[in-house]
C-alpha cells in the first residue's frame, strides 16, 4: 500500500519548526467525520493469538465482503536505534497477512513528534502489505495531539485511509468530566481541546475508554485507554469501532496482535 500524500512524508531531517508546521498543515487536510466505505456495526472480535484472530461478522458489509481491519504496532530494539513496526491484518474470522519493516531512528523521542521517530517504519510495513485494508487502529494518538496530528493521523492521512488512535497515556486537552473515581468498564468520557490543542476550545477529540475494568476497581483497577480520530472517522465512531474489537483485553485485538508481532520481529531482530 502505497502513500496517497507522500508530500506528508515525516522527513526526520526537518527542523522542529518545519515538523511542527507540517503536522499544522496535515491536520489541514484531515477528515475528524466518517467517511468510510465499510459497515461499523459488522465488526466485532474475539482472542486470538499472534497468528489466529476472529472478527465475527453481525451482518454482511454492503458490498458483500467483510471489512479488513490493520492492527499497527511499534517496537525499538534494546539500543533504541532501529524501530520495528508490524501489521496483522484480519478479514472476515482470520489474520490474512502479517507484515513488518525495520528503520533506523534518526531522532530521539520528542512529545509531539513520535511520527518523524517511528512513521518511517509504519509506512515501510505498509508498502509491504498486499492487502489493501478498510481500518486501521494504530497504537498511538490520532487527533488528541498538541496539532491534531498524532501518528494515527499523519499515516491515515499520507495513505487516506480510516484510522483510529488508541493510546495508553492522555497526550493533551482534558477530561470533561473528572476521572477521580475509576471508569466501569464500558465507560467512556469524552476529551476536550483546551489551550494545549489548535482545535477550537471545547472540541470533542476523543474519548478516555474503560475497555476492561476489575470487579472492584478499588483495590485493582485497569487503566483506561485514550481514543481518538485519526482521519475519515468520528470521535464517537472510533471508539465505538475500539469497544466492539476489544474482546477480554485492555487493547483492541488488532493492536494487542500487532504488539505480540512486534516483539516477535523485535526479538529476532536482535539476535
Amino acid at each position: 500500500m502505497n502513500p496517497v500524500h507522500p508530500e506528508f512524508a515525516p522527513d526526520a531531517g526537518l527542523s522542529r519548526a518545519e515538523m511542527e508546521r507540517l503536522q499544522n498543515d496535515l491536520a489541514a487536510v484531515a477528515v475528524f467525520e466518517d467517511a468510510f466505505d465499510f459497515d461499523p456495526t459488522a465488526v466485532s472480535a474475539t482472542a486470538g493469538d499472534a497468528t489466529q484472530t476472529t472478527f465475527e461478522q453481525s451482518r454482511p458489509d454492503p458490498d458483500g465482503e467483510p471489512p479488513v481491519v490493520a492492527g499497527v504496532d511499534q517496537a525499538f530494539t534494546a539500543d533504541g536505534e532501529q524501530a520495528v513496526s508490524a501489521i496483522v491484518a484480519s478479514k472476515g474470522g482470520e489474520v490474512v497477512e502479517r507484515v513488518h519493516a525495520v528503520e533506523p531512528t534518526e531522532i530521539p523521542y520528542i512529545p509531539g513528534l513520535l511520527s518523524f521517530r517511528e512513521g518511517g517504519a509504519v509506512l515501510s510495513a505498509f508498502e509491504a502489505l498486499s492487502v489493501d485494508p478498510d481500518l486501521a487502529v494504530v497504537d498511538g494518538s490520532g487527533r488528541i495531539h498538541f496539532r491534531q496530528a498524532g501518528i494515527a493521523t499523519h499515516v491515515g492521512v499520507m495513505l487516506d485511509l480510516p484510522a483510529i488512535g488508541v493510546a495508553k497515556n492522555l497526550l493533551c486537552g482534558r477530561p470533561a468530566e473528572s476521572l477521580d473515581d475509576h471508569l466501569p468498564e464500558g465507560a467512556r468520557v469524552a476529551i476536550v481541546a483546551d489551550d494545549s490543542v489548535t482545535a477550537p476550545e471545547g472540541t470533542v477529540i476523543g474519548h478516555v475508554y474503560q475497555s476492561r475494568q476489575y470487579d472492584n476497581p478499588q483495590k485493582r483497577y485497569v487503566n483506561p485507554l485514550y481514543v481518538s480520530p485519526g482521519h475519515r472517522v468520528s470521535a464517537d465512531t472510533a471508539t465505538d469501532l475500539v469497544g466492539r474489537l476489544c474482546a477480554g483485553y485492555k487493547l483492541p485485538e488488532p493492536t494487542r496482535l500487532a504488539d505480540s508481532y512486534a516483539d516477535e520481529v523485535k526479538a529476532e531482530v536482535g539476535d
